[in-house]
């Protein structure tokens, strides 16, 4: 079972899902940053000036009026937080284009590059069914007389 492992940790691919997980890790956090420090400034300055992500709803407990969605959050109560909901599929949506935008590139690149590499020769035909029969016949024909 060891080995098994081993080989299986040893596998290109797997390390290849590795570097992939920590550059994704990374690439999450910038997004992160994109969507909280820019896209939800703005979209609150559309909504008048409300924090986005402190958005919630008291469902039970005591909360103070005007709290932050931390503060409602360590005094035990339940809150609906639909703001960091909606900054969690604006994150969604950030991270789904960018890794659209990615994969479109590379399709490209990989497109450009077959079409200006060099045409690959046209294997030579081979005899058909019927000339290799007709050769056969006429092999056995020979060795008769």
């Amino acid at each position: 079972m060891i080995k098994e492992f081993r080989n299986f940790i040893a596998k290109g691919n797997v390390m290849d899902l590795a570097v992939g997980i920590i550059i994704g890790a990374a690439f999450t956090a910038i997004v992160q940053s994109l969507v909280h420090d820019l896209i939800n400034p703005v979209i609150g300055l559309i909504l008048g000036g409300i924090d986005f992500t402190s958005m919630y709803v008291v469902l039970s407990g005591d909360v103070p009026p005007g709290s932050s969605l931390e503060v409602a959050r360590e005094s035990g109560a339940a809150v609906f937080a639909y703001g960091a909901f909606l900054t969690a599929v604006i994150n969604f949506l950030i991270i789904a284009w960018v890794v659209f935008l990615l994969v479109k590139g590379v399709n490209r690149i990989k497109d450009a590059a077959v079409e200006k590499g060099e045409p690959v020769p046209a294997a030579p035909k081979g005899p058909t069914q019927e000339e290799l029969l007709t050769d056969i016949r006429d092999l056995l024909k020979t060795r008769e007389i």
